[in-house]
Parts: C-alpha cells; sequence; structure tokens
C-alpha cells in the first residue's frame, strides 16, 4: 500500500487510519511526489483550504474534498474524509471509528477532566466517529477504572515475574514464550537466576520506602514450572518484599495442562489470591487448530480442582475470532464460563501476527471474518451484562480483527487492580525476567521511564548481570524526581 501525503505534516494520522482498513498491507508513506505504483494508493492533500483524499483498491476508486474554514480542525477533517473514502470503497464501518491507540478509557477520562463526561462522549461520537455501544462501553470501562486508580499512593508499585515458558506455543500467540519441551534446559538456570534478580529488586524497593499493592505472575504460563520451583519464588517473593500491604498475587495457570494439585496447593500457602484458568474455548476442534494439546474437559477438571483448593476467584479467558470457530461455537464456550460462575471472564479479540494474512483483493473486500467476530464480541457485551458482570478494563490492539477491543468482565468485588494500574501506567511496576520491562512513574508529572530486560531466557541468563546493572535506574529515577 502507497500513503502519498501533500502539503500536510498528518502522514502518522493517515497510516494509522489506513491500517484500520488494510491491518495486513505493508504501508509505504511518501510526501508530495511518488514515482511508483500499488494496486492500494491512497493520496492525501491540503491545497488552498481544500482538504482531498483520492483512494485507489484494485479497480475501485472514490476521491472526496472538503473546504476548511478557519474553525475546521484541518488534523482530524483530513482524518474523517479519508475515514470515510474508505468505509465507502470497502463498504464496511468499525464501531471503534477512527479512534485508534492502546487506551479508549485514558483517552475519555482526559477529556472529561478538561471539560465533562457528555463532551468526552460527544467528542468521541463526532470527532471519532466512535458508535454509541463503543461510547458507552468505555465511559462504564473509565468509572470502574478511575475507584482503583484511586487507591494508588505515591508510593505505591505493582511487581511482575515473568515466566516465559509453556507446554506448546499456540499459533496466535505474539508473546515471549517458549515450549518447554524445547527449553527445558533453561529452566533451573532460569529461576535461579530470577531468585537473584527478586532480592535486587527488593533491595531497591525498601529503600525507597515502596509500598507493594499487586503481584502479578504472568508468561507465558508460569505454571509451567514445578510446584518445588514455584515455592521458591514465592519464598524469595516473601523474604524480599513487604506484603502486608499487597491487595491481591495472581498467578495465571492459564493452560489447564499445566494444573495440579500439588501447585494449586503452593499458590494457595504463598497467599495467592487470584488466579487465571484460560479456556479461549470450549471447541475441542478449535482448540487442535491453534495448538493446545489439551481439552475442554481438562479445563473443567481444572477449574474444579482449584475450586476445591480454596480458590474463589478465578478468571477465564476467551478468544472471538480463533480460527475455524463459529458465532454458535463461541457462544456456547461464553456460556459455559458463566455456568461455571467464574468471578471473572476476559474477552480478547484475535490480533493477528504479521504475515498471517496474504494481503490480496479477495482478503481486502471480504469483510465476513471481521462481521462475525463484531457478532460475538457484540454477544459477550450483551449476555455478561446480563449475568451481572461489568466491564472493569479494556484495551486495544493492532491487527486485531474487526479493529475490536478486548475487555475484562467481573462480578462485583473481583476486578483484577493490576490489569488496571498497568493499562492505566498507573504506578511504578518492577519487573524481573525474560522480556520484562520496568516501567518507572513519576506520579507527580506522570514522567515514564522504561528499563527492558533481555527478551529471551538464553539472553537473560547469558548477560545477568547488565540486567542487575540495569537495575540502578530505578534507585536514580526516584532520586531525580524526588519521590
Amino acid at each position: 500500500m502507497i500513503i502519498l501525503v501533500k502539503n500536510h505534516p498528518y502522514r502518522y494520522d493517515m497510516e494509522n487510519i489506513s491500517t484500520i482498513f488494510f491491518p495486513y498491507e505493508k504501508i509505504r508513506i511518501f510526501e508530495n511526489a511518488c514515482d511508483e505504483t500499488d494496486p492500494v494508493t491512497v493520496i492525501t492533500e491540503i491545497k488552498d483550504n481544500v482538504l482531498t483524499v483520492d483512494a485507489s483498491v484494485y479497480d475501485k476508486q472514490k476521491s472526496e474534498s472538503v473546504t476548511a474554514d478557519d474553525k475546521t480542525d484541518l488534523q482530524n477533517a483530513l482524518s474523517v474524509l479519508l475515514y470515510h473514502v474508505l468505509s465507502d470503497i470497502l463498504e464496511i464501518k468499525y464501531p471503534w471509528g477512527l479512534l485508534y491507540g492502546v487506551r479508549p478509557a485514558r483517552r475519555m477520562h482526559a477529556l472529561t477532566d478538561s471539560s465533562s463526561e457528555a463532551e468526552a462522549k460527544r467528542v468521541f461520537k463526532e470527532k471519532y466517529l466512535v458508535n454509541d455501544e463503543k461510547t458507552e462501553l468505555t465511559s462504564s470501562v473509565m468509572h470502574s477504572e478511575n475507584k482503583i486508580i484511586a487507591l494508588s499512593g505515591c508510593k505505591s508499585f505493582s511487581l511482575y515475574i515473568s515466566i516465559p515458558f509453556c507446554p506448546t506455543r499456540c499459533s496466535y500467540c505474539s508473546f515471549v514464550s517458549h515450549a518447554i519441551e524445547n527449553t527445558v534446559k533453561l529452566v533451573e538456570p532460569y529461576v535461579d537466576l530470577l531468585i537473584k534478580e527478586l532480592e535486587e529488586t527488593g533491595r531497591y524497593a525498601k529503600a525507597l520506602g515502596l509500598k507493594l499493592e499487586t503481584i502479578y505472575f504472568g508468561g507465558g504460563t508460569p505454571t509451567t514450572l514445578s510446584a518445588k520451583n514455584l515455592s521458591r519464588l514465592f519464598d524469595a517473593i516473601e523474604k524480599n518484599f513487604d506484603l502486608s500491604t499487597v491487595r491481591e498475587y495472581t498467578v495465571e495457570a492459564g493452560r489447564p495442562d499445566t494444573v495440579t494439585k500439588d501447585k494449586l496447593l503452593a499458590l494457595k500457602s504463598a497467599g495467592v489470591s487470584r488466579i487465571s484458568i484460560n479456556p479461549q474455548t470450549f471447541n475441542d476442534d478449535v482448540l487442535k487448530k491453534i495448538g493446545r494439546h489439551h481439552t475442554s474437559a481438562e479445563t473443567l477438571s481444572a477449574f474444579e480442582l482449584a475450586r476445591n483448593c480454596g480458590f474463589d476467584h478465578i478468571n477465564m479467558d476467551f478468544i472471538a475470532g480463533l480460527p475455524s470457530d463459529t458465532i454458535e461455537s463461541f457462544e456456547k464456550s461464553l456460556c459455559k464460563g458463566i455456568e461455571l460462575d467464574t468471578e471473572s471472564i476476559t474477552i480478547h479479540t484475535l490480533s493477528l501476527k504479521s504475515g498471517a494474512y496474504m494481503a490480496t483483493k479477495e482478503a481486502a473486500f471480504d469483510s465476513s471474518p471481521k462481521k462475525i467476530v463484531a457478532s460475538m464480541v457484540d454477544f459477550s457485551n450483551k449476555i455478561l451484562r446480563d449475568n451481572q458482570y461489568h466491564p472493569y478494563y479494556m484495551y486495544r490492539q493492532g491487527k486485531s480483527l474487526g479493529n475490536l477491543e478486548n475487555v475484562g468482565w467481573c462480578r462485583d468485588g473481583y476486578d483484577c487492580l493490576y490489569n488496571v494500574f498497568m493499562m492505566d501506567e498507573t504506578h511504578t511496576v518492577l519487573a524481573v525476567g525474560a522480556g520484562a520491562v520496568i516501567k518507572l512513574k513519576d506520579p507527580k508529572s506522570g514522567k515514564i521511564e522504561r528499563v527492558y530486560n533481555y527478551k529471551y531466557p538464553y539472553e537473560y541468563i547469558d548477560r545477568f548481570d547488565e540486567i542487575l546493572k540495569r537495575k540502578q535506574s530505578i534507585s536514580r529515577f526516584y532520586n531525580e524526581y524526588s519521590i
């Protein structure tokens, strides 16, 4: 795809709006002139107060212009014009309109603070072309998030522990995770060094007088580790951090084929208060298609075992748009999760990895996969509300089917605090392990600084000394901003 930008500085907006319609195209941007050709070409221009968009998508073409006056927001007007032209050519409208970005609720929060909630909703609908349902969903999430954000103080922080191992790698996965059969030799040295990193991180937290609010084990699948190694990590956390202020302790036990009684008892004895057991779907054929080597029956057994071990806050994830899944199958899976009376349910929209789909004429004009996933998401929003779940956090990913959202739903009192703190970037997150990213937050200015660990377990092990050196940024940041 080619985007030609003529006489205006809004190339970033033009690229992002084009990506909504063509998420799998490689986009090339040129300014003022271009000698190349492409079956998908967009020309955007501002000249003598006239805004013009001329688009060609294979054998379909459309051109529109509007005249601006002194009050016109040129950036938004050109964005709206591009959205309408591409929408008309492809004969599809997206519920999020031309709104892009990961955190819609945060944008609504900012608009509400600067004016009012009514004005924020008006901007969503009129400026960003977001439909009524998504606007109200954003408002609901904003109110739920605000209650949780208010719990955080200037010295608050969360602790994230990365366990980048899984039984197998799911076909759709874009996280840093590795099939355990290929990396089993790395597990023991990885856990040994992770304990050392926890010790070092705990020293910084104590020296700075930080207050630990939430703990989150993510991955990968943390319960890929043995009960013994999980307990070693839990002990290291207890020895090196003050747990007296912890509001929530989460461990993802996402893959049912990793859940055993001894692991669950290890979690329980450590004070873990929230776990995830994620079916993604209760359709065994779909599970095989996505590379999950477990059955729906194993998910149900793992859930029952967790209940019997005393866990009273279990989350389940479902993914709308999985390969070969149908609307009927998705609805049955979600209804099963609700029937289990799970305390929280997260609905993800499938986000495709780069290169997963070929950019072809047929794909460009085939809106059926987007309509199917939209029906799944619409169903989930209705049935979850009808069953007394409310949306408490939301985020959006690039290349998601239908440009849709991921939403966490829960019964009253079962919000995941870490998810909100992390998504809102409310406070510092001290993260350990391969692929972990420390986020240092100054509560006064809002300044955020990131410190990255090496991405892969073998890098983490081989270059561990460098990871410890990078930890010095924690005290430097807090001293610099006098927190």
